[in-house]
């Protein structure tokens, strides 16, 4: 271990290189912290400064940076394809509300038993049924295919 290392002061400006403990007892001195700075050169930088203080930046900092982001939440409503006209337009009624809240809503149609068989010809048309009644507030992203027993539909507002 070496036993010298280049100090920087806290006002920035270079003190030369010293004894490691003639550094520890400048930065007491100062009622700082002695930190190293770069640990792979020749001699190792150190730096007196608050560590307090830059790890409370460092802090503040990331909650800034976390308060910026834009979480988009998904929504979902579920639907059969021989579900009732009231029903559907109840369910349309909170998928509004979804989107009216920022939310993307994500429209799955699930299909049970012999509904399999035509699966495609109805969920087409529940579909149709479903992009209608939400076309003035919103527009389909994506469609996916039957996957096993459903199919799903992403809305997002306009």
């Amino acid at each position: 271990m070496e036993d010298e290392v280049r100090l920087i002061s806290e006002d920035g400006e270079q003190l030369g290189v010293v004894k490691i403990d003639d550094a520890i007892e400048k930065a007491r001195n100062a009622g700082l912290d002695l930190v190293e700075v770069a640990p792979n050169s020749k001699p190792p930088v150190c730096k007196i400064l608050n560590f307090g203080k830059i790890k409370y930046e460092a802090k503040k900092k990331l909650q800034n940076s976390k308060k910026k982001q834009h979480v988009i939440k998904i929504k979902e409503v579920r639907v059969r394809p021989a579900i009732g006209e009231n029903d559907l337009n109840t369910k349309m009624n909170m998928g509004r509300k979804f989107l009216k809240d920022g939310c993307k809503l994500k429209v799955t149609i699930m299909f049970r038993g012999r509904e399999l068989s035509r699966a495609q010809e109805m969920g087409d048309a529940i579909l149709e049924r479903i992009t209608a009644m939400l076309e003035d507030i919103s527009e389909p992203d994506q469609q996916s295919e039957l996957e096993g027993r459903r199919i799903s539909v992403m809305f997002t507002a306009k």
